[in-house]
């Protein structure tokens, strides 16, 4: 098992140093397992001081133990107390020192005069952020000012943010990058249970029987967990892999049975699942007859459209409204999603569905559905994760060990603090909305405000916001650990102009074209250079202490805002905090604590997080949480077995279970544009490379980005590998090298470009199309040509 064996976790670190036995070549694996075995992604060196703190990178939460001498971070190695990792790490995870140290980290604030920046003290930096912030609300009023944070936010970060925005200067406009990958299974869990987060842990992955991957190659995106699967396939051969995917991955490689699927039709793959689970009665009648209701919403194409077209172009507000529906009405809507429909509307074989239809149908076999940004970043990304959940209620196969629906995430805290704290336009700590009149009673009454401060009316999400800074709607924002200028979509609308009127303040670590269109940069504190906490996927709240000194003046995000904040006469706000090296952290926790407890969100005290590992959530007595609404596991369900979906206040304690129709992606091929192209990731680089480009091991095994070509299409079109070729959309073009037969391979009339290179904006090539619900971009499907570049 993961737990009890030395042996087996060694053999899973050398399989997963940047994953290295997944994605690389045979000699390349053999060559990692000797470096690993030799010890050269650690240091033994006794002379260093060791403390815990978990991976800056991404949301999977592994624990890592760093290095310190001589007030410098020299080294790290994976905790082999952590539970999430048990000492196994990533090849980011080995090489975050590197992160910390590039050339140009951002030391002093800078300001820009007549196109240049000059170097300014954090006293007129501060002062001028109050100045611009103060005007635009005094001339324009809150809608005209925004902060645009991020999934890398710490808890105090994001708390801090919410505090001074929506409770100082009475905005809703304060939205996270986030918004751009994880806003679908938010919206996912919200209309259906009433309450964010997954019920199931990291437990699973050493207790399901089969593993359903829907869009989500784990290999590269998250090669810890999917390493934790494949020791327990190795131990248990009955266990299966499947993979749902529209091109071929390393992730590919271990299923028991790739599903190769056409762009956006997912939908109706997981309705046509459905329909033979109905057809056939493999359904649990029991349980859904004690713990669903049946929804519908608007379903009209033309009525919802896809936010990007007309007045939704401008701003996308589209509501959906829902409706009572039984069991008897979801079996007359189903009856269109025939195995023989559905083959042909996405290309999978009849006997694949059929054969996805058994696992879910198989009672007796633990199911674990996985996802990520495949089902997320989708025009109906909220209705693709109410199917996905649909199936686990359909089945009873949810809050049980081994049986549940766990949605991934991308960024180390877009679940503690985007989701948890609430950094989004129309959210709340502990999964409150600005729009119901008890949560913001409740927070106006922590937070000591007068009743009515914080306003009803959610404010711009992450793309209406720049929409609204481009249209000058949006006077003054603030930027902190993201970098929008090469992550929105449809780059080219969202292009500034010198003397356009806005103030835009970006904090970051290292130079990136956000920075580069900024009117002021501030340099921040990064990871162990300050106090922090994150949460995982797994709902793991996980602390560490600062570590080290940041460089030159850099300072923590959190303490930015609360300087800010006391220059805007909001000092009530952070009573606590009157020095920057002061005790404020434990009580700023404490405070925002207040809101999860007795909710069935209950976060561990600050001591308690000091010394632990991290604790799942909800922890009550001290004691943490493995299965959410679980009896026997859930302290918030008091029958003896079963489920008890308690935070569904609104329909009796029941899931919902929603009917949800296939829509057609917004845009596809056609003779102009004839091919589709798919955005994503790679092992090597996180999100847009800002930090990985800087670590001299991760850049040299990645150094730019590339354009993976069918190599049919390629000899159809006179591709060589490696040659230069043009991709061009409707919105722009891009020159990069092409790939063939490389790690992933895509479909004949499919290519896929990675996002980390600043120097080849794939995103001037995407659409700005939406999720109806959660107002998710879709990365995945834009239309574009491949042609030829002239030497």
């Amino acid at each position: 098992m993961w737990n009890s064996d030395p042996d087996r976790r060694r053999f899973l670190k050398t399989l997963g140093a940047g994953a290295a036995c997944v994605a690389l070549s045979p000699a390349d694996r053999a060559e990692a397992a000797r470096l690993l075995a030799a010890g050269a992604f650690e240091s033994a060196d006794a002379a260093l001081a060791w403390h815990k703190a978990p991976c800056r990178y991404c949301g999977t939460g592994c624990g890592v133990e760093v290095g310190v001498r001589e007030g410098q971070v020299v080294s790290v190695r994976g905790d082999e107390k952590a539970p999430v990792n048990k000492g196994l790490l990533c090849v980011k995870g080995y090489h975050l020192p590197g992160m910390l140290y590039g050339e140009d980290r951002l030391r002093h604030p800078q300001l820009r005069r007549n196109g240049k920046l000059e170097r300014i003290s954090w006293d007129e930096a501060f002062d001028l952020i109050a100045k611009e912030f103060g005007g635009a609300l005094e001339e324009h009023g809150p809608e005209s000012v925004a902060v645009y944070g991020s999934g890398q936010w710490t808890i105090f970060d994001g708390y801090a943010a919410l505090k001074w925005v929506k409770g100082g200067m009475r905005s809703n406009n304060l939205d996270p990058n986030a918004r751009l990958c994880m806003a679908s299974a938010v919206m996912g869990f919200m209309t259906q249970f009433e309450s964010d987060e997954p019920m199931g842990c990291y437990d699973d992955f050493e207790l399901a029987d089969d593993f359903v991957l829907w869009g989500n190659n784990m290999a590269e995106m998250h090669p810890v967990l999917f390493s934790r699967i494949l020791e327990h396939k190795r131990e248990n051969p009955n266990v299966r892999i499947v993979d749902l995917a529209t091109r071929r991955t390393p992730t590919s490689n271990y299923a028991d049975l790739y599903v190769e699927f056409r762009p956006g039709t997912d939908l109706a793959i997981a309705n046509g699942i459905l329909h033979l689970l109905l057809k056939k009665g493999t359904i649990d009648r029991k349980f859904v007859r004690e713990n669903v209701v049946f929804k519908r919403g608007i379903e009209d194409l033309d009525t919802i459209g896809y936010g990007c077209e007309g007045d939704q172009a401008e701003q996308y507000t589209f509501k959906d409204q829902a409706q009572a529906s039984s069991l008897e009405e979801l079996e007359e809507f189903l009856a269109d999603y025939t195995p023989e429909r559905v083959s042909e509307i996405s290309g999978v074989p009849k006997a694949h569905i059929d054969a996805l239809a058994r696992i879910y149908g198989d009672l007796g076999r633990g199911t674990v559905s996985l996802w990520c940004m495949g089902v997320n970043q989708h025009v109906r990304g909220t209705w693709m994760n109410n199917l996905i959940n649909d199936l686990h209620l359909i089945t009873g196969k949810i809050s049980r060990p081994g049986s549940n629906p766990l949605s991934l995430t991308g960024q180390p805290s877009a679940c503690g603090t985007a989701r948890e704290v609430g950094t989004l336009s129309n959210r709340l700590p502990a999964d409150m909305l600005v729009t119901v009149d008890e949560h913001r009673a409740k927070t106006e009454d922590i937070w000591g405000l007068e009743p009515g401060t914080i306003p009803a009316k959610p404010g711009y999400h992450a793309v209406d916001m720049f929409r609204a800074l481009s249209r000058g709607d949006i006077k003054a924002m603030w930027i902190q650990t993201t970098n929008p200028w090469v992550s929105l979509p449809n780059l080219h609308r969202f292009e500034r102009k010198p003397g356009d009127g806005r103030f835009v303040v970006v904090s970051d670590i290292y130079p990136t074209p956000t920075t580069d269109v900024a009117d002021l940069i501030l340099p921040s504190a990064a990871w162990v250079e300050r106090e922090g906490m994150f949460g995982n996927t797994e709902r793991r709240t996980q602390h560490w202490d600062k570590l080290v000194e940041p460089p030159g003046e850099a300072k923590e995000d959190a303490w930015q805002i609360v300087e800010v904040a006391r220059r805007m006469g909001m000092e009530h706000l952070f009573p606590w905090a009157t020095e920057e090296d002061g005790d404020w952290h434990e009580p700023m926790f404490e405070e925002y604590r207040r809101f999860t407890l007795g909710v069935g969100k209950d976060l561990a005290s600050y001591e308690q997080l000091r010394k632990a590992r991290g604790l799942r959530w909800p922890v009550v007595e001290g004691k943490e949480t493995r299965y959410r609404y679980a009896a026997g596991h859930d302290p918030y369900v008091k029958k003896k077995e079963g489920v008890h979906f308690y935070k569904a206040k609104k329909n009796g304690e029941k899931a919902a279970f929603w009917l949800r129709p296939y829509h057609p992606p917004a845009e596809v091929p056609d003779a102009e544009y004839p091919f589709w192209l798919c955005t994503g990731r790679v092992l090597e680089h996180w999100h847009t490379g800002s930090m990985t480009r800087r670590v001299k091991e991760l850049h040299q095994a990645m150094p730019e980005a590339y354009v993976e070509v069918n190599r049919a299409d390629a000899v159809e079109l006179g591709v060589q590998d490696g040659q230069v070729v043009r991709v061009v959309g409707r919105r722009g073009s891009i020159d990069l090298p092409a790939r063939i037969d490389g790690r992933g391979a895509t479909p004949r009339g499919s290519l896929f470009i990675p996002f980390f290179d600043e120097s080849v904006l794939v995103n001037e090539l995407t659409l700005d199309a939406m999720d109806n619900i959660s107002k998710e971009p879709d990365y995945k499907k834009s239309a574009v040509r491949l042609e030829l570049v002239s030497s």
